[in-house]
């Protein structure tokens, strides 16, 4: 007899799931569901408010990306009054993000996905987390990734006004300057941070790459999809954050299409499934055909992964290096093993840090102009910027108040939707055989989501418009009365 399997609450990411495995008479995997379970309806409750307050309502989503967010929705300010940032003011806003992007990685690696690899997939799971991190690689290694953490925050509350939902970002430029006697400090946060990069590098090598076991996981069949990748380059086509057009490259890793962003809407668009509140995103022109992946499907991967394969290098030295060993270790471009997406993570990661240097000690930045006044009268905007997670668009439309009529955000996690869904099910394939489970086994099926780093609260959307409730009665003795289901 068939029986089921549940995951709930699905751990270590932003937002909620659940996984529902469905098994056969043989105890084998007949499928395994992905399922995003809450809601949100930023979309719709941003109508009719004003546009200027967009960078700080969409900041609200997550916790953990409100940046991203943040610069989007500047970015598609910009484009909605057409003006144009001063130089200074655009890079401050690329610095601020830089270190939003070392910080956020760090907090990913070392909090959220890196635990499986650096204390072990089938640890027990009160160890799989910061503190068994820091149990394996030492009191000393922990205190630099606190640190480092600690002290990016600090600058970007002094950039952007608060570390977690900044205040920074205004249609034309930014809310404040940098002064020249607060630039060293910078300067040294980013010489830190570079190092903390090559340190968390090293430590991927001697903990994961050195154990056989662990790249038997990255290259297993049972986390390997061959889809498409999207990512923002810069006009030599090496992996922006913050601006660029969007390059797709097909499952052979050759250029399949590279757009404007303006022009996302041709090439982007969302299917909708029953059993979930997330929308899957798939490349318009190949179109839906189901959770498949190959040329053939339209399914495509953003995120660390995805942007080193749509690129052809990193924009830094360093990075560059590590990006060469990178695909030389893996088998070359482009790399389809999802696990490998948190060895890419750190590559972007010291990209990141590398890119802070340059911006922090450009004599241009601490420049007093900042902001160029609006004076168009707005109607669309599109901001677009790569999440940690993943690329992510703002678009809107106001009346000629500036008041929002229309607002539509595909966040990361959207567009990484489907590809999760399939590594969710082919993992729960893959591991789960004649019935036998444990709690190693259940981790192992979760690495399949926990690699990409999701964030539900960010990408979670309502197609009938309310959430399923379930209402159970019970009496004193904690019998079942009565079962009211909505949804």
């Amino acid at each position: 007899m068939s029986r089921e399997i549940i995951i709930d609450p699905i751990t270590r990411l932003e937002g909620h799931g659940k996984i529902d495995i469905f098994l056969n008479e043989e105890g084998n995997v007949e499928r395994a569901y992905f399922q995003v379970p809450e809601l949100r309806g930023f979309e719709k409750f941003a109508q009719g408010r004003p546009a200027e307050d967009m960078p700080q309502i969409t900041s609200r989503i997550c916790g953990v990306c409100p940046t991203a967010h943040h610069m989007a929705a500047t970015k598609a300010l910009d484009d909605l009054y057409k003006v144009t940032p001063p130089p200074a003011a655009r890079k401050l806003r690329e610095l601020f993000y830089s270190m939003f992007t070392v910080e956020d990685h760090a907090l990913h690696f070392y909090f959220l996905g890196g635990p499986d690899f650096v204390v072990g997939p089938k640890a027990p799971k009160a160890e799989r987390n910061i503190v068994g991190v820091i149990g394996k690689v030492g009191v000393e290694a922990g205190k630099k990734v606190i640190g480092m953490r600690k002290k990016l925050r600090h600058l970007m509350a002094l950039l952007g006004g608060k570390a977690i939902h900044p205040v920074m970002g205004l249609p034309g430029g930014v809310a404040r300057g940098m002064k020249k006697e607060e630039q060293a400090d910078f300067i040294q946060a980013a010489d830190e941070a570079v190092e903390f990069g090559k340190m968390s590098l090293g430590l991927f090598n001697e903990v994961v790459l050195k154990n056989q076991e662990y790249v038997d996981y990255i290259t297993s069949p049972h986390y390997t999809h061959r889809t498409y990748y999207m990512g923002l380059v810069d006009e030599n086509n090496k992996v922006n954050f913050y601006d660029g057009q969007l390059r797709v490259v097909d499952p052979e890793g050759k250029e399949y299409v590279k757009f404007d962003t303006r022009d996302y809407l041709n090439h982007v668009a969302e299917h909708v499934e029953p059993w979930s509140y997330i929308k899957f995103c798939y490349l318009k022109q190949i179109g839906w055909t189901g959770f498949e992946e190959g040329p053939a499907s339209g399914i495509f991967g953003v995120a660390p992964l995805a942007r080193l394969n749509a690129a052809d290098g990193m924009a830094t030295p360093l990075a560059q290096e590590a990006y060469e060993q990178y695909f030389q270790t893996l088998g070359g471009k482009p790399v389809h093993h999802t696990l490998a997406t948190h060895w890419a993570r750190l590559v972007e990661m010291l990209y990141a840090a590398e890119r802070m240097k340059e911006l922090a000690t450009d004599p241009e930045i601490t420049d007093s102009n900042v902001r160029e006044l609006p004076e168009e009268t707005p109607e669309e905007g599109i901001g677009v910027v790569e999440a940690p997670r993943g690329t992510l668009f703002h678009h809107y439309k106001t009346d000629e108040k500036g008041l929002i009529t229309m607002a539509n955000l595909i966040v990361a996690t959207q567009n990484n939707a489907a590809r999760i869904a399939m590594s969710v099910d082919k993992a729960a394939k893959g591991m789960i055989r004649n019935g036998q489970v444990d709690d190693g086994i259940l981790n192992m099926v979760e690495m399949a989501f926990r690699a990409y780093d999701p964030c539900h609260g960010c990408a979670t959307h309502s197609l009938p418009g309310q959430m399923p409730l379930l209402v159970t009665v019970y009496n004193h003795q904690r019998h079942v009365l009565r079962e009211i289901r909505r949804g």
